[in-house]
């Protein structure tokens, strides 16, 4: 993979204008566990001067059919995503897939078994709550399923709508979190295992919102892997750690990606918009899905 310099240049944009060619490459809608349809995902990115606006849902690609279909004849580009769930030397890392094919069947087969997983682990937990003494509506979690792919999110919503808690924070913070006692653990691909999905569906593979565990060894670790890219850009980074981000990827010759990760209108600091790409970021990132690589993958 060529390296794409100078990345490290174009970091230093930290407090760039929202100018037109922006691209916010973070959302999700009701496919998962996003408050947003698709639909109206495509509005507030219109309203919000984007060129480009990704849908990353957790582990399907169900709404990006409904996405194009609500672009057509607009100014803004549908960059079909996903969010995985992989795992990184026993701990838990995101993974971005953009520009695959949706009807890639390797790709599909692996999303269903994920989501298949997430579903019993939903109801697991509405059953650890339930001998909690937890309030639950069942039936009304039932009719939510049937409408999208449900996570620990939706569950929190559904006990703040109960009473249970008086906020979504205060859900996870007394059943929810990662080691709440209403929690079941996640089923998780190896890291290398979902790159290989995403790269043989014709896509694109960027580290999701990289935490401590990511230094200028894993990464070199995931780009042996074939890991493209770096989410540098995100709404809780530090400029610090997103300047740090965008020195390694430019030393390694990984690109940059960047989003809102928007889930809905409950939280403002991350509205569709509000972190993204600049112009210039995103068209090296288009050159790079544009190459053959990619493109021969897509079938």
């Amino acid at each position: 993979m060529p390296a794409l310099q100078p990345f490290t240049k174009l970091c230093q944009f930290l407090n760039r204008p929202r100018t037109a060619g922006r691209a916010d490459l973070h959302v999700h809608t009701t496919a998962s566990d996003g408050l947003y349809t698709p639909a109206e995902v495509i509005n507030l990115a219109r309203r919000s001067g984007l060129a480009a606006v990704a849908i990353t849902d957790h582990d399907t690609l169900d709404a990006l059919p409904a996405a194009q279909a609500a672009a057509q004849g607009s100014s803004v580009d549908v960059v079909p995503g996903v969010e995985i769930t992989a795992e990184l030397d026993g701990h838990e890392l995101h993974l971005l897939g953009y520009f695959m094919s949706l009807n890639d069947g390797p790709l599909n087969a692996a999303l269903s078994r994920l989501r298949e997983h997430r579903e019993d682990r939903f109801w697991g937990m509405v059953e650890r709550l339930r001998r909690f003494g937890v309030s639950v509506d069942k039936d009304a979690l039932q009719d939510e399923a049937e409408r999208g792919v449900l996570s620990r999110r939706n569950l929190a919503v559904h006990l703040v709508k109960m009473g249970e808690a008086g906020s979504v924070r205060e859900a996870f913070q007394r059943f929810l979190g990662d080691n709440g006692r209403a929690t079941v653990p996640k089923v998780r691909l190896p890291v290398a295992e979902a790159i290989r999905l995403v790269r043989g569906a014709g896509g694109l593979a960027s580290w999701a919102h990289p935490s401590g565990q990511c230094t200028r060894e894993s990464l070199l670790t995931l780009r042996a892997l074939g890991l493209h890219a770096v989410e540098a850009y995100y709404p809780s980074f530090k400029k610090k750690w997103t300047q740090q981000l965008c020195d390694w990827a430019g030393e390694l010759g990984l690109a940059v990606t960047g989003g809102s990760d928007c889930h809905g209108p409950d939280q403002p600091s991350r509205a569709i918009g509000t972190c993204s790409l600049a112009a210039e970021e995103w068209e090296m990132l288009r050159q790079l899905a544009s190459a053959d690589e990619l493109v021969g993958g897509r079938g």
